[in-house]
């Protein structure tokens, strides 16, 4: 099923986990730091480029890949691993929406000149209900002004651009535009840093929007394409934090098989009682099941085939079962899963996110009902 470019791809990406990552983690998390220095070495293995074609300068890898390469990153730090699934969501994006002028401007930058795009959509009453922005984006002459506050912005504080989203007309989704924004023009400022439960080495931040001008080129699509721009991110999106979401529950297994087979009790190794054997057991099949799920999605997306739902079906399972299995991991773990001195406590703040961003389960469960059943109302 994994074509030998897209091990290759995994292949780097473990290395660098390995190597530039896990032996850092614990200290950007205890310090909440975002490692920006190490995103240079991701562009220069073309990991910040997998999902940008070849004619951009990126690495035209597909979502397989991506995939691949985000479980191995996130089974050392989830929160390294959702600043790239972010990053290459937004460069999906403006290859699939963008005019050439836009794809010119940033795609090169993003894919090969350790620049970090980022992603501004949630506002203090527009979360989940995405269709109810209220930041707005007037017409002025030839340029937009915007206006308004954008709460957890991925990548924010860090970003060469933010794909943000804006109302540019009247209420509902069909009123909501998409616009690429440097971050660093006059009027956009980091209003807030988001302190965070766990991924404390992704950038989180609240971004504020006073009468920035943008001009006309900066509006990705046409106008009132900007909802549907946001759930073409999202679905894609989804599959990158399913991806995530099995790294942290392989993550999960490594460390609980590990501790298993060393940590004695009653005078033999506690993976031998069926109490602990049985947890890695449903651990591991889980592991295997969440994988197939999030190969399936990208497969689909590769071959340029519907895949909102199946994204759907892959982050539920995925999510789901890495808090399930963090919290077994722990557990298995006893008194020592609840110190800092082993990461599975680590694993399992990182893993309650995956239930929560890039949708809820709650409008995963809601999008594959939806495809089941049509609309009930």
């Amino acid at each position: 099923m994994i074509t030998p470019e897209q091990r290759a791809i995994r292949d780097v990406a473990a290395e660098i986990a390995r190597r530039e990552v896990a032996p850092h983690v614990a200290a950007w998390d205890r310090e909440h730091v975002f490692p920006r220095e190490l995103f240079a070495t991701f562009t220069d293995a073309g990991l910040m480029g997998m999902l940008v074609p070849e004619r951009y300068g990126g690495a035209g890898a597909g979502y397989v890949a991506y995939a691949l390469a985000v479980e191995e990153i996130a089974r050392a730090d989830a929160g390294c691993a959702v600043t790239l699934s972010v990053h290459s969501m937004i460069c999906a994006v403006i290859d699939r929406l963008g005019n050439e002028e836009q794809k010119r401007a940033w795609l090169p930058m993003l894919a090969s000149k350790n620049a970090i795009a980022g992603f501004a959509l949630t506002e203090s009453d527009a979360g989940s209900d995405a269709a109810n922005i209220r930041s707005s984006a007037v017409l002025d002459g030839d340029a937009y002004v915007l206006s308004g506050r954008k709460q957890w912005c991925t990548n924010g504080r860090f970003a060469a651009v933010v794909m943000a989203m804006f109302r540019t007309g009247g209420a509902g989704p069909k009123g909501v535009s998409a616009f690429l924004v440097d971050p660093k023009i006059a009027g956009v400022r980091v209003e807030r840093i988001t302190e965070k439960l766990g991924i404390r080495s992704s950038d989180t931040c609240d971004l504020a929007f006073d009468d920035a001008r943008v001009p006309r080129s900066a509006l990705l699509g046409a106008e009132g394409e900007g909802f549907g721009g946001a759930m073409t991110a999202l679905a894609g999106g989804r599959i990158g934090i399913a991806a995530q979401a099995t790294g942290i529950l392989a993550a999960c297994l490594d460390a609980s098989v590990a501790f298993a087979t060393q940590r004695q009790a009653f005078g033999k190794p506690i993976g031998a009682f069926e109490g602990v054997s049985f947890k890695l057991a449903r651990m591991a099949t889980d592991l295997e099941a969440a994988r197939l799920l999030v190969w399936k999605a990208a497969s689909l997306a590769d071959a340029g085939e519907p895949f909102v739902v199946e994204a759907s079906e892959a982050k539920l399972f995925a999510s789901t079962a890495a808090r399930t299995h963090a919290s077994e991991a722990l557990q298995i773990h006893g008194g020592y899963g609840y110190t800092t001195e082993f990461p599975v406590e680590r694993y399992y703040r990182d893993a309650k996110i995956t239930e929560i961003y890039e949708g809820t389960s709650e409008i995963q469960q809601l999008i594959i009902a939806r495809s089941l059943l049509g609309r009930l109302e």
